[in-house]
């Protein structure tokens, strides 16, 4: 390793589990997993992940707070109807730490850099134990005030670095059309993200800026910019936008609570889902034209609630993808207001790039700029692959290009290793917790694997579904089988699958973080 500072190659052993990354996911695992006294690694000096790192000043949770909470800690103010903003998340995050005394397990300012597998390699499939007793893995960690690298060992590493933040994904440019030949200023949202309220308001305020992308935190950057810009000296934020995809102004469909169309045992039985039988496989098949006609009842009401058309930015295909794929987002209050003032524009494009004072589009048209800002996501498959190391980094996608994760946490293929928060669902803080649960059953061998040919089995299965679920398949989401999902999880725990009290909300009544309190 080519870094000028000292390191300790003698691996020192300080506990059988070490966790990778303080977010959501990690302090959940740190908590389910507490009696084991795991040490979580975290390379900020502070918890949260990227409600920390990856916040505007304005971000949101999507939902009410009673869908994001555990299920052993309520919101104090739960019943409050306001979307939390992300300090209200922080510090509801902070709380739980310090409730569970799961602080104690963290090391701040510790950014784990490299991985050696120093398994039996004969024993590479066994999933008998987690903690088999030696170590399997060593880990290095850089610790960013001593600028040293100390090496653990651990018996189970549990990786919970999640799929964003930390590693932008930055469009590629033909030669010299780059950000380098733009006179103005080019950054990707991970670093507006660190500006304060000040700093943000100066770069954006009387710019002309260019945010690309559209999907939640494009749309929020879009009105902080609008925001930023009101008045006549105020300049337009114009949004570049490749992929159009759906958004809803609130949860309510025609005067219908929107979970009546997702969140029920019912609802999802109108989707695919994995190791379905022949008898249900043929009612989804005639169930099909419900399916499509539901997808059709949100379009319309979105259609007639918000100005998609006038503005050319009606999707190309159904609301039923977006919702299968994860991407619904919440359209941030007063929108379109600021669309229609002209301080919000739209500009449709697949191809781009850079001239010395804006951007040049495929129609050989160009718009001037100031600031250009990326909200093109994050690569977070490449921070798993700076530190896994081979053959583990080529097999992590194997062998349908998605992580192959049985019940959304072990790979069949990587020994003693777990990951929590890569299958994203409707609440990832819910299936970050339940996954954390059932990884302890696991490691306390509570209940065993499978083998392996049995659980790559069972994930290519959920690959085919996501693939005829959505174009989008590769975001890994099972919101469409998500109660599915959770009850082959409470099945393996020893739980009863079915969490209500009656057959009729059992059928209709939406399932939530609440269904699922840890049964001893």
């Amino acid at each position: 390793m080519a870094m000028n500072m000292g390191e300790n190659h003698y691996p020192i052993s300080i506990s059988k589990i070490g966790i990778i990354g303080g977010g959501v996911s990690g302090i959940a695992a740190a908590k389910q997993l507490s009696h084991h006294n795991p040490i979580v690694f975290e390379a900020s000096d502070s918890i949260g992940g990227v409600w920390r790192h990856c916040s505007y000043n304005s971000t949101k949770l999507q939902s009410h707070r009673r869908d994001y909470e555990f299920t052993d800690f309520p919101w104090p103010d739960r019943d409050n109807s306001d979307y939390p903003t992300h300090l209200e998340i922080l510090d509801y995050l902070h709380s739980y730490a310090q409730h569970f005394d799961v602080l104690k397990c963290i090391r701040f300012n510790s950014k784990v850099v490299e991985m050696r597998y120093v398994g039996n390699n004969g024993e590479a499939s066994d999933y008998g134990s987690l903690l088999p007793g030696q170590p399997v893995w060593e880990v290095a960690v850089h610790n960013n005030h001593s600028d040293t690298i100390q090496w653990y060992s651990f018996e189970l590493v549990v990786v919970c670095v999640g799929k964003y933040g930390d590693i932008p994904k930055i469009p590629a440019f033909p030669r010299r059309k780059g950000p380098e030949v733009f006179k103005g200023k080019v950054m990707h949202t991970i670093d507006y993200c660190k500006l304060d309220h000040e700093a943000a308001t100066e770069l954006l305020k009387e710019k002309k800026v260019v945010v690309v992308g559209f999907k939640k935190s494009a749309l929020d950057l879009a009105m902080e910019c609008a925001q930023a810009n009101q008045g006549p000296e105020g300049q337009p934020c114009t949004m570049v936008v490749r992929t159009l995809h759906w958004a809803v102004p609130h949860y309510w469909i025609w005067g219908l609570p929107f979970f009546l169309f997702y969140s029920t045992r019912s609802s999802q039985f109108l989707h695919e889902r994995p190791n379905q039988g022949l008898l249900k496989t043929l009612l989804c098949l005639m169930l099909s034209p419900m399916r499509h006609g539901i997808s059709k009842f949100i379009e319309s009401y979105l259609l007639w609630k918000l100005p998609l058309e006038k503005y050319g930015l009606k999707p190309e295909h159904p609301f039923e993808e977006d919702y299968a794929s994860c991407q619904m987002a919440i359209m941030p209050e007063n929108f379109f207001s600021e669309a229609e003032k002209g301080k919000i524009v739209f500009k449709k494009a697949s191809k781009w790039w850079f001239w010395n004072g804006g951007i040049e589009f495929e129609d050989n048209s160009k718009l001037e700029a100031d600031v250009v800002v990326l909200a093109t996501g994050f690569d977070g498959k490449k921070k798993l692959k700076t530190i896994l190391p081979e053959p583990f980094c080529s097999l992590l996608e194997y062998p349908s290009g998605i992580m192959p994760l049985y019940r959304g946490t072990i790979h069949p293929l990587i020994p003693n290793m777990a990951f929590v928060g890569y299958v994203e669902s409707v609440s990832n803080l819910h299936s970050s917790e339940l996954r954390s649960m059932w990884l302890s059953g696991l490691v306390d061998e509570k209940f065993k694997l499978p083998s392996v040919e049995s659980m790559l089995s069972q994930t290519l299965k959920e690959m085919e579904v996501m693939k005829r679920s959505t174009r989008f398949y590769k975001r890994h989401c099972i919101s469409t089988y998500s109660i599915n999902h959770s009850d082959e999880i409470c099945e393996d725990m020893g739980w009863s699958s079915w969490r209500k009290k009656s057959w009729i909300s059992e059928a209709f009544g939406p399932y939530s973080i609440a269904d699922y309190e840890k049964e001893d």
